[in-house]
């Protein structure tokens, strides 16, 4: 795998310019890097990061995998058929702008401060945005290609599986990433005001102890987990899926 020496570059940049701020800061309001990076060590070697990171995963594959089945199955039947696209529409805008917070406070409300509670409010709030995405691919779909398919009997596993999908890759592939994003922002503030572990939940209450150095030291980790994600998982998977073009 190539390294991105302008990539490492901007990172290193940016992380001089965080020691610079830190040092002419000197306030325990900014610690600078190594005090962090210390935090992050030490509570490693605890087993407590990795527990509370473990649960902020856990939590996010599983909405993830819920809202992408669901709004995938959705977002194609509407870009397929217009007359579900006519009759779901107003549902799908009102889903797309029913704000987060309100999601998560309804379903802890009605379900109770459990798992069930916290997945299914992140879902709920994901899944209109993978159905716009979908949608979007399944009408750009091109009904010559289908219309082959079928002349050549090739069944309708085979033309889903070599006409309809491969068109359909780059806008599954912007839903997983956009809704990966979304979903781990989400899942933060699920775990911030009803869950008992997670990295949402750490960084509350390193936030109420005026605990700066900790709740960066969580923050850094989650984001350098979901880079590693992005460089390890999405782009290999990705390269493979449009490698046909």
């Amino acid at each position: 795998m190539s390294v991105d020496l302008r990539r490492v570059g901007s990172l290193m940049l940016l992380l001089m310019l965080w020691q610079a701020v830190a040092i002419t800061a000197d306030s325990p309001l900014l610690p600078d890097p190594v005090a962090v990076v210390a935090r992050m060590v030490a509570d490693s070697v605890t087993g407590e990061l990795p527990y509370h990171l473990g649960a902020t995963l856990a939590r996010v594959a599983a909405s993830f995998v819920l809202a992408f089945a669901i709004g995938a199955a959705i977002g194609v039947m509407m870009g397929r058929y217009r007359a579900i696209d006519r009759v779901f529409d107003g549902w799908l805008i009102f889903f797309l702008n029913l704000p987060a917070l309100v999601t998560i406070i309804l379903a802890y409300v009605w379900l109770g401060l459990g798992e069930v509670a916290a997945i299914a409010a992140v879902a709920i709030n994901k899944i209109p945005n993978v159905a716009a995405t979908l949608r979007e691919g399944a009408r750009t779909l091109d009904g010559d290609l289908a219309a082959v398919a079928k002349v050549y009997g090739m069944g309708r596993w085979r033309t889903l599986r070599h006409v309809v999908a491969p068109q359909l890759v780059p806008f599954a592939l912007a839903a997983v990433r956009t809704g990966l994003a979304l979903i781990w922002k989400i899942v933060l503030v699920v775990e911030l005001l009803g869950r008992s572990n997670g990295v949402g939940f750490q960084i509350h209450m390193h936030f109420q102890m005026f605990d700066v150095t900790g709740l960066l030291a969580y923050a850094l980790a989650f984001i350098l987990v979901v880079q590693a994600i992005e460089l390890f998982i999405l782009g290999p998977v990705e390269a493979r899926l449009v490698q046909w073009r």
